[in-house]
């Protein structure tokens, strides 16, 4: 079975702008379409640059074209019904098959409904326009009519007065508009319009009275139907507008799935072919950029040591030791010491500088080459290891001490199993020392709450054999701490201290 990076549903100008961008980032992009593009009926595009007059279905096939070289693939195909998973979208075409993508971009445009006069359809796209900028230029300074079907076109009436002097405006219009058409010279007539006349040309129009009115290309709109009813069934957001309900989507196409994205005049039934091309360009980078996140996040959820590397990339080193170990550790009589999870080196270097024989050990290469640079600066004979595999098989051992200080991470990893293994190097006599966050700091920003556990579960989860070990401390401790601002504040540290029997 083939998953797909990106399926695209609909190849007009928007779909296949998105489909390009996103062949050009180099993701398996197929291309579903039924050949029906809404600008079908019009002979040729204007205030299209670089385009101006070219026909629609030449614009298709040079974009096409285009797409080829980038190994996006073209079907033709109906969708009948979409479904998601927490991983993918599936397509379901109309021969009953199916494809999988990780995304999905709508980009099926709309239908116009058309007004139900005779030779409104036969001459639509060609003597009955909806669209001043695309196609007055085409009609200027002849006699033109505008067919009010619907009180937004107040604006689609003053609008086409640009292109001629002599217009009609056929239909009821409130009377701040009509001052307005009259002030231009605009003539009105609320007799209704029965039909459209004229056989390959517009010629006029007859009225419910019987009169004829001569017209060279008459202006009017349809209502837009979208070509979403495959999502229907998944609920995603929608927004009612004074022309129809369309799917909800952010600046760059987004609905509320965050699989599936919409572009063009599916969402935006008044835009023209440029605008829909740059509608679809905005998704195609958008869903890219998705899908990078999400290849990063997969990237760093399969190896911890990946994301660690990551997070060492650059240096953290503070140059100060946990404050809670300084404190437990002060009054111990130094020996061998071993830190699970030792970063860039604080601690260790501490420990050996007050006389203990100290190794620590990390998953993080650059953390533990940094560690070592540390160390050499600093003056103290303290080894590092790396290793995927805590605590590590060649680090030695036993030890009179074994510490793991805020031994938390994002990614995943078996952070109990690892300090299970850990005190199984702790020699007869010696201590394990766990610290660990109790809380999120004061100045985390809201939302941002992540529950610890207490240190009486930590011990609980740990599970180790009470008849071997006697708990020393289990406890919260307040230590200071300075906020982002520069503020004095506080942290809460959750501690484990325990005591291996001695044999």
């Amino acid at each position: 079975m083939t998953k797909w990076d990106v399926i695209v549903i609909g190849g007009g100008a928007a779909g296949l702008s998105a489909a390009q961008m996103l062949g050009r980032a180099r993701r398996r992009t197929l291309v579903l379409d039924t050949g029906s593009p809404r600008n079908r009926f019009a002979d040729h595009m204007h205030g299209v640059l670089g385009n101006d007059g070219t026909r629609p279905a030449d614009l298709v096939a040079r974009g096409r074209e285009e797409l080829e070289r980038y190994g996006v693939v073209l079907r033709e195909a109906a969708v009948t019904r979409v479904d998601e998973t927490e991983r993918e979208v599936v397509v379901t075409l109309d021969d009953g098959s199916a494809e999988h993508a990780r995304a999905l971009v709508i980009a099926t445009g709309i239908s116009d409904e058309l007004p139900p006069i005779p030779g409104i359809a036969d001459h639509w796209g060609s003597g009955v326009l909806h669209c001043p900028y695309c196609h007055g230029w085409e009609v200027r300074d002849r006699n033109l009519g505008v067919l009010m079907v619907s009180p937004l076109q107040a604006h689609q009436a003053e609008l086409v007065r640009q292109w001629s002097d002599d217009v009609v405006v056929f239909g009821t219009v409130e009377p701040a508009v009509r001052a307005r058409l009259h002030a231009r010279g605009v003539e009105i007539e609320e007799t209704p319009v029965v039909e459209v006349l004229g056989d390959e040309q517009v010629t006029g129009v007859r009225l419910e009275d019987g009169r004829t009115v001569p017209m060279d290309a008459l202006f009017t709109m349809g209502t837009p139907r979208p070509h979403d009813a495959f999502v229907a069934h998944l609920g995603l957001e929608r927004s009612d507008t004074p022309v129809g309900s369309f799917l909800t989507v952010d600046p760059a196409g987004r609905t509320s799935s965050s699989r599936i994205w919409a572009t063009g005049n599916v969402v935006a039934p008044m835009a023209t072919v440029p605008v829909a091309m740059g509608a679809g360009s905005t998704t195609g980078a958008a869903v890219n950029w998705a899908l990078v996140e999400e290849d990063a996040q997969e990237a760093v959820m399969a190896s911890p040591r990946q994301f660690w590397n990551g997070r060492y990339a650059a240096q953290m080193w503070s140059g100060k030791p946990n404050h809670t170990l300084v404190d437990l550790v002060a009054d111990l009589p130094p020996g061998r010491v071993l830190d699970i999870g030792c970063g860039e080196g604080a601690d260790v270097i501490w420990l050996a500088q007050h006389g203990w024989e100290a190794v620590g050990v990390d998953i993080s290469d650059n953390a533990v080459a940094r560690a070592a640079e540390h160390a050499a600066d600093a003056g103290v004979a303290a080894r590092f290891v790396a290793s995927e595999d805590l605590p590590a098989a060649d680090v030695g051992g036993p030890f009179d001490l074994v510490t793991a200080s805020f031994f938390h991470s994002p990614v995943d990893f078996d952070r109990i199993g690892i300090l299970r293994r850990a005190s199984e190097l702790v020699a007869s006599g010696g201590r394990l020392l766990v610290i660990s966050h109790a809380a999120m700091p004061s100045w985390a920003p809201e939302g941002h709450d992540h529950p610890f556990p207490s240190p009486e579960a930590e011990l609980t989860e740990l599970a180790l054999d009470d008849t071997a070990w006697t708990v020393e401390r289990v406890e919260t401790r307040t230590r200071p701490a300075t906020a982002p601002d520069g503020t004095a504040s506080e942290l809460d540290d959750a501690v484990i201290l325990l005591r291996r029997e001695a044999d």
